[in-house]
């Protein structure tokens, strides 16, 4: 593991001797166009807000095409060009949520360090976050952004946005599922969670000073090899359970699952769905594997008491061990660390 004062060092791309300087240089390369994705330079990147002005946000980083792709409400809003892990120094794939953000990040630890509109994904140091862009892999495991990129990602994600670092993906897919999260329900009881879900806000909505009253951010990972459930509360293990999968040898795939919630004439919740994998070459599997998917009674409560927008559940194909899934980091990876 590489030391955490080195890693925050190097992953910035921004020098210590000339600090200001190099923010400086960062933000005259920044630049928004309209292109096509594959035609996008170093610093360049694509902002539309306007395309989805509200709903869940989900950021899924590309490491073969070095991009980011910005979703909302299962619209691409945005893409930006950005520098991954260089070889023997790889950013790790897999599932992450943000654990925290600071607009002026500095490290205490590394001479102030300037680390600009940092989210942060991991407490051993991999960040998105401002940096140089040399138009190739060249961090020690942070994902680079252009500075004025960053500045406006920092706008848009919370404490709990799904962040996805995949060799392949595909964009968001609304799905509708019929049951409460994993489990079939009455039509009557199901009408009255929706409006209590509904009457819920989003993560997005919550107060973000320290110190503040927030409500607490629930996930659920479903572990095909395990055939467990495991539902997770603000970091915290808080009950497991079986899940019972239909056709149990047939691979789930890598799934997220961003909840929206009820949606006026929809019988069923709705979900964006995000498949990816580690394997660039890989297929991906069909999003609508949840439908395979239930809990045991006994585990039901738990998630239903704890749903709310914007709640992440994860299907995978991956044992669900603390090597792939640690709390507090809430990290799902299938290409770990180096």
């Amino acid at each position: 593991m590489l030391n955490r004062r080195r890693v925050l060092q190097v992953a910035t791309g921004l020098t210590l001797v000339g600090g200001v300087a190099a923010v400086v240089r960062a933000q005259e390369a920044d630049k928004q166009v309209d292109k096509e994705v594959a035609a996008l330079k170093p610093g360049e990147f694509t902002w539309h807000p306007e395309r989805s002005p509200d709903g869940p946000v989900a950021v899924i980083v590309s490491l073969p095409d070095q991009r980011v792709h910005v979703y909302r409400n299962a619209v691409r809003i945005a893409v930006s060009t950005c520098s991954t892990g260089k070889p023997g120094h790889s950013t790790p794939t897999g599932v992450f949520t943000i654990l925290e953000k600071d607009r002026d990040h500095h490290s205490s630890t590394y001479d102030n360090a300037p680390m600009p509109n940092m989210n942060r994904l991991t407490w051993s140091g991999v960040a998105l976050h401002a940096g140089n862009l040399p138009g190739y892999p060249a961090s020690h495991g942070c994902v680079r952004l252009p500075l004025e990129f960053s500045r406006r990602l920092f706008g848009l994600t919370h404490v709990g946005t799904p962040v996805i670092i995949a060799g392949a993906h595909g964009d968001p897919a609304p799905l509708v599922h019929p049951g409460l999260v994993l489990s079939d329900v009455a039509q009557a009881e199901m009408e009255k969670k929706v409006a209590e879900l509904n009457a819920k806000s989003h993560p997005k909505d919550w107060p973000a000073e320290p110190g503040a009253a927030r409500d607490n951010l629930a996930s659920v990972v479903i572990s095909r090899a395990d055939r467990r459930a495991t539902v997770i509360e603000n970091g915290t293990v808080v009950a497991q359970g079986e899940a019972i999968i239909e056709a149990p040898d047939r691979p789930i795939g890598q799934h997220v699952y961003v909840l929206e919630g009820g949606r006026e004439g929809v019988s069923g919740l709705v979900w964006h769905a995000i498949a990816h994998t580690s394997d660039p070459a890989a297929e991906l599997a069909d999003v609508g594997a949840l439908h395979r998917v239930r809990t045991a009674p006994a585990l039901d409560a738990a998630i239903h008491a704890r749903m709310h927008p914007g709640m992440i559940l994860v299907l995978t194909d991956q044992p669900s061990s603390p090597e792939s899934r640690s709390a507090p980091n809430f990290v799902v990876m299938t290409q770990g660390e180096v």
